[in-house]
C-alpha cells in the first residue's frame, strides 16, 4: 500500500526523523485547518462543547488500545502524565528502571528521592529485569517500550510473563517511541501504566497525549485524597478525583482533536499492514546496514528488531547529511533514523548510497 501518498513530503526529502517528530498525514492538516476556522467563528458553538468533544477523544483512545474509557487520562505530553503519576504513588515502594533510559523516566524517579534500583541495558535486558525482582514484594518495573537511543524494544510477551510470575509487580511504561507502529491491547499486555505522547509514532504534532492507568494503579495512586469525601464543585460533577490531576483544567481540543485524527487515520490505513510495512523495510534497514558493519552492538545481539535504528556513523556527519536532504538526528554514538509507514524501499536504498558515499 502507498501510504506516502497520504502525506506532503517533497521528493528531495528523505524523512527518517520519526523518533524525534513524526509527520502529520495531509487530512490533519485540512482538519486543523476547517477546526481553527469554526472555533474562531464568534457565532459557532465550539467553545460550549470543550467538555463533550474531549470525551470524544477519550472514546477513541479507549477503543483504539483496548481499554475502557475509566483508563484514559487526556494530557499535554508523556512528561506532564509521568510527573503526576509519580507524584501519587507512596514513596516507600522500591522501583526498578533502566539504565540511560529517556530522561523524563529516570530523571523525575531519582529527583523525588524514589528508591530505585537500576539494570543493565544490553543484550541481556529481559534477564536482568527479571534478577532484580524481589519476589512476593510490591515493587514497580518503569521501562521505555522502545529505547530512545539505541531501538532496544523490550519482548512484549516477556513483559506478561512477568505479570503472570509475579503478580505483585506493577509494570508502567512510556509508549512514545511505541505506539503508532502496530496494534496495541493495554488490558491484556500485562502493564498496569502506559503513557506517550502523540508527537511522534502517533503522527499529531505537539500539545496532546494520554496515560493509560489500569484499575489497580488507580487505586494506589493518591490514596490520601481519594478517601477524602472533597467538596463537589458543579462544574466537576461526576469528576473523579484522579481527573483533577491528570486534567486539572481546559484541554486543548485543536491538540487532541489532532490526535484523534491521526488515530482515525490509523485505524483506516489499517495497523496490520502498517507493522507488515514497516517490519518488511526494517529487516531491510538491519541487513543492509549489518553489511557494513553499521549497527550497534546490542542491535545485532537481540532478535527483536524496532523501527528505531542508530546507525553508527560519526554524529560529526550530521549537517553533511542533512545538506544531502536527510532528516535524522544524532544520539549516542551515531545517527538515529526511524522508519515509519511513510517510508518506502526506494528511501532506504537512497540513504544506504548517501551514507556509502559520504
Amino acid at each position: 500500500m502507498d501510504f506516502k501518498s497520504y502525506f506532503d513530503i517533497p521528493k528531495d526529502l528523505l524523512y527518517f526523523n520519526t523518533p524525534g517528530n513524526g509527520l502529520m498525514p495531509k487530512t490533519n492538516y485540512a482538519w486543523r485547518e476547517q477546526r481553527d476556522r469554526d472555533f474562531f467563528n464568534p457565532q459557532g458553538p465550539l467553545r460550549e462543547q470543550q467538555g463533550d468533544f474531549i470525551e470524544q477523544v477519550r472514546s477513541k483512545i479507549a477503543s483504539f488500545f483496548f481499554t475502557d474509557v475509566h483508563s484514559v487520562f487526556c494530557v499535554p505530553n508523556f512528561s506532564f502524565g509521568f510527573n503526576t503519576l509519580l507524584s501519587g504513588i507512596p514513596s516507600s515502594i522500591p522501583m526498578i528502571i533502566v539504565e540511560g533510559d529517556y530522561p523524563s523516566v529516570n530523571y523525575p524517579v531519582f529527583s523525588r528521592g524514589f528508591s530505585a534500583k537500576t539494570v543493565a541495558l544490553d543484550e541481556n535486558l529481559e534477564a536482568n529485569i527479571e534478577k532484580s525482582i524481589l519476589p512476593n514484594t510490591e515493587q514497580i518495573l518503569f521501562l521505555s517500550i522502545v529505547q530512545y537511543i539505541s531501538g532496544v524494544k523490550i519482548d512484549l510477551s516477556f513483559i506478561q510473563e512477568l505479570k503472570h510470575k509475579y503478580p505483585k509487580l506493577l509494570i508502567i511504561g512510556d509508549a512514545t517511541q511505541f505506539l503508532g507502529t502496530e496494534k496495541f491491547d493495554f488490558q491484556h499486555a500485562g502493564f498496569d501504566g502506559i503513557g506517550a505522547s502523540g508527537y511522534k509514532w502517533l503522527l499529531s504534532g505537539f500539545g496532546n497525549g494520554f496515560m493509560l492507568l489500569n484499575e489497580r494503579l488507580r487505586a494506589l495512586i493518591y490514596q490520601e485524597a481519594q478517601q477524602k469525601s472533597l467538596r463537589q464543585e458543579t462544574m466537576w460533577a461526576g469528576r473523579s478525583i484522579l481527573k483533577t490531576y491528570f486534567e486539572p483544567g481546559h484541554i486543548d481540543t485543536l491538540a487532541h482533536g489532532t490526535l484523534l485524527q491521526s488515530l482515525n487515520f490509523l485505524e483506516t490505513a489499517n495497523l496490520d499492514l502498517i507493522q507488515k510495512h514497516i517490519q518488511g523495510l526494517t529487516e531491510i534497514a538491519y541487513s543492509e546496514l549489518n553489511k557494513r558493519d553499521l549497527l550497534l552492538p546490542i542491535a545485532k545481539k537481540r532478535k527483536i528488531q524496532s523501527s528505531l535504528v542508530n546507525i553508527q556513523l560519526n554524529p560529526n556527519l550530521y549537517p553533511k547529511l542533512v545538506e544531502s536532504g536527510i532528516r535524522c538526528f544524532p544520539r549516542g554514538s551515531g545517527i538515529r533514523i526511524g522508519i515509519h509507514l511513510y517510508n518506502t524501499e526506494e528511501d532506504l536504498n537512497r540513504l544506504l548510497k548517501i551514507i556509502d558515499q559520504i
